[in-house]
């Protein structure tokens, strides 16, 4: 065949991209800020005498103070620290405060991690109504999105912090493995 163009074949299938809508943080940055905030605690002057207690137990931190107002203070000081570390204030789930001992009280905080299944269905249903191109699929604590172009993959993203913004979730969302 004359003047025919050659065609190369890539193997037959098209590049994927993809990445996932994830809820984490890291977890040496979260020690750091609460060694941060134990060390505040120790050298301020309202704070240095009230027995407070700052402690990382898994996904659990757990605060004692001799008053409320002296735990709302360390409240403020643990969430500053960690925003200054790179982690998102929303990770903090914070529980009822409790009295404790000696006139003391208590408060456990859960760290949020994972994003929860209701909040997933509706990043597939954001990513599916904006990226009509795009699949978007609940892979455990996390969302998975594929697409053939990253220019699709992009709005997808953008949809997704928009309505993060708009809605304010409790729970923050990063973007991983984006390949």
């Amino acid at each position: 065949m004359r003047g025919a163009i050659p065609v190369r074949d890539n193997g037959g299938m098209a590049a994927e991209f993809s990445f996932d809508v994830v809820s984490t943080f890291n977890k040496q940055e979260m020690v750091n800020a609460i060694d941060q905030a134990r060390r505040e605690i120790a050298t301020r002057y309202d704070l240095k005498d009230s027995g407070t207690t700052i402690e990382l137990d898994g996904a659990l931190i757990k605060l004692a103070s001799a008053s409320e107002m002296t735990l709302e203070s360390v409240r403020d000081i643990l969430v500053g620290r960690a925003v200054k570390r790179g982690i998102s204030s929303k990770v903090f789930d914070f529980q009822g405060i409790e009295d404790a001992t000696k006139g003391t009280v208590r408060q456990e905080v859960k760290l949020r991690q994972g994003l929860p299944q209701d909040l997933a269905r509706e990043i597939v249903k954001i990513v599916r109504d904006n990226c009509p191109k795009l699949k978007a699929q609940i892979q455990g604590e996390a969302v998975r999105v594929t697409g053939k172009a990253k220019d699709d993959l992009q709005a997808a993203i953008a949809a997704v912090r928009s309505a993060e913004k708009d809605k304010d979730w409790a729970t923050p969302v990063q973007f991983d493995n984006y390949r």
